[in-house]
């Protein structure tokens, strides 16, 4: 068995964030000068942290991110930084670069949710999940091929993790750990998809509601995966979730403004 921690962030804000456009993948914008300072804040907390692995959406808002965590990184900082475009932004056809506003104009004319709606030209959700499902696929082979010492047969399952609020929760005792830079509505999906289809456990307290909460600029999300071999291939035996959207070193930005 293998087990290994699987660190997710959303980039940094954009000037298109802040003015309420959507991105998507067909808009490629750089972090606004907030979202730098949000990436500085997200890798000061994530500083002592050692990633072994980490992958990164290609668009350019993702990877300043992820750049600017692991330039602040005590262990990390010349790990390799693998650009996935499995990791890229819900496609939302032609509304990108269009306000939120008038999607949700679209969903509502159409009779749907605003989540749920899948603009001309965009991608479904249902789409967006096997995206993430062909991601993790890949994860799993490199965690196995990358660390293949640390995987054990006579391992079982780890513990519930304890949380104190910290930033090495459910990650003290596990040597191999991957950061993921992605996108918002990516990683809700991603969320959801760990959640509902692959019965992850959740901390106790903590709400559903909560759990798929938008993730806002550098919102931090932690899952603990144990992986075992059959004949079948890789397999998962246990996901643990930690925390969703942890956002705790933003505090800091609001005390300098």
């Amino acid at each position: 068995m293998l087990t290994f921690a699987l660190t997710m962030v959303r980039h940094g804000e954009t000037q298109y964030n802040r003015d309420k456009l959507l991105q998507g993948q067909g808009v490629d914008t750089p972090l606004s000068d907030t979202g730098h300072q949000q990436a500085m804040a997200a890798g000061r907390y994530l500083k002592d942290l050692h990633f072994t692995n980490v992958f990164v959406s290609n668009l350019q808002r993702a990877m300043q991110t992820a750049e600017i965590i692991l330039g602040n990184n005590i262990h990390s900082s010349a790990t390799e930084m693998v650009l996935d475009p499995l990791l890229r932004e819900r496609g939302f056809g032609v509304a990108e670069g269009k306000p939120k506003e008038h999607l949700k104009n679209m969903a509502n004319a159409a009779g749907l949710a605003c989540r749920d709606y899948t603009p001309p030209g965009g991608e479904t959700l249902e789409q967006v999940r096997t995206r993430f499902r062909k991601f993790l696929k890949t994860l799993y082979k490199s965690m196995v091929e990358d660390h293949e010492s640390a995987f054990s047969p006579h391992l079982s399952d780890p513990e519930e993790p304890v949380i104190n609020g910290l930033a090495d929760d459910g990650v003290k005792s596990v040597p191999v750990h991957a950061l993921v830079v992605s996108h918002g509505a990516f990683i809700r999906v991603s969320v959801r998809h760990l959640i509902e289809d692959l019965q992850c456990s959740v901390p106790v307290g903590v709400r559903i509601n909560q759990l798929f909460s938008p993730c806002p600029n550098t919102g931090i999300s932690r899952f603990i995966f144990s992986l075992c071999r059959e004949e079948s291939g890789l397999q998962v035996s246990r996901i643990h979730c930690v925390f969703v959207n942890r956002k705790e070193h933003l505090e800091e930005l609001k005390l300098c403004n």
